[in-house]
């Protein structure tokens, strides 16, 4: 019979291989875990300098919490709350809309291009791939958009150009070549034709992939300004990044030439940058956490077969 010393050691014995035997099973968890945190510190950090007094932000620098708290660039940017509420409208509709018809047309093309069967598969396919190595520049993009399709300060400027993106059709095209093919086969001795296969059998089965593009092409939408620097003049149409790109170089300039008789260190320019990169991303980022359990599924099943 072993004695209490040895019924001791024993005991330490078997907690620490427990515990071994834990640390085993849960590492590549916990340092994940700590990897995750350290990416949300930049976050942070963004959020508290929103809410910090600008003269502490410079004197302190920036903290995980606001050295002396203040809202002052909230207030600057939401002077005329309609502005921002306008600006929130046509990014939630554009964004909404165009990776609607973005995702329908898109896929529609894939499909196609997923055809064996389908006469002109390889020319288009050839043209989708060509605009991936080659485009006309700005200025031939800039005369196209303006004096053919005139579409200058309007809603379908901002909706056209993320329409079909030449890398997001391959992706789906390769996700719809893995489609079973005897399913395919099956529908079209039911009867079915190549659209009814395209909608209730090849859809749903490519929801991943779909809801992949779709958050893609969502933050295309988000994060663009350049479409309405290049063609939106009306006020009344200005998206959000654009909107928040103006204010911020209308504060850069105040700044910098003191119009308005306001002292430069009165103006909560940095603060302000926070803030309005906290409007920005803030929704984007809801929206990626929605999706995400759908991004690493979507891109591994369509990218490679």
């Amino acid at each position: 019979m072993p004695t209490y010393s040895q019924q001791v050691q024993q005991r330490k014995r078997q907690d620490t291989d427990y515990f071994l035997g834990w640390l085993g099973r849960n590492l590549v968890h916990l340092i994940l875990l700590i990897l995750s945190l350290l990416a949300l510190v930049p976050l942070l950090l963004i959020l508290s300098a929103s809410f910090t007094d600008e003269i502490a932000l410079t004197r302190n620098g920036y903290g995980l919490l606001p050295s002396q708290f203040s809202t002052a660039a909230y207030e600057l940017i939401f002077r005329d709350p309609s502005v921002i509420v306008r600006s929130y409208m046509v990014t939630i509709s554009v964004t909404a809309l165009g990776t609607a018809i973005a995702v329908l047309l898109m896929s529609m093309l894939a499909y196609a291009l997923s055809r064996s069967e389908f006469v002109l598969r390889k020319p288009l396919s050839f043209l989708v791939f060509f605009t991936m190595l080659f485009n006309g520049g700005i200025v031939p993009y800039y005369v196209l958009m303006t004096q053919y399709l005139r579409v200058q300060d309007t809603m379908f400027a901002l909706l056209l150009p993320y329409f079909v993106v030449a890398f997001y059709v391959l992706i789906l095209r390769t996700y719809f070549t893995t489609l079973p093919q005897d399913l395919i086969d099956a529908a079209r001795v039911d009867g079915a034709g190549e659209f009814r296969i395209y909608w209730s059998i090849a859809l749903p089965l490519a929801k991943p992939a779909l809801a992949t593009i779709a958050l893609f092409t969502a933050l295309n939408y988000w994060n663009d300004w350049t479409t309405s620097l290049y063609f939106i003049r009306d006020s009344q149409l200005y998206p959000l990044q654009y909107l928040l790109y103006i204010l911020q170089s209308n504060i850069s300039a105040v700044q910098q030439t003191g119009a308005g008789n306001i002292p430069a260190a009165e103006i909560p320019a940095q603060t302000t940058r926070m803030a309005m990169a906290v409007l920005a991303t803030g929704p984007a980022a809801v929206f990626f956490l929605f999706f995400q359990r759908y991004l690493v599924r979507g891109v591994t099943l369509g990218a490679f077969k």
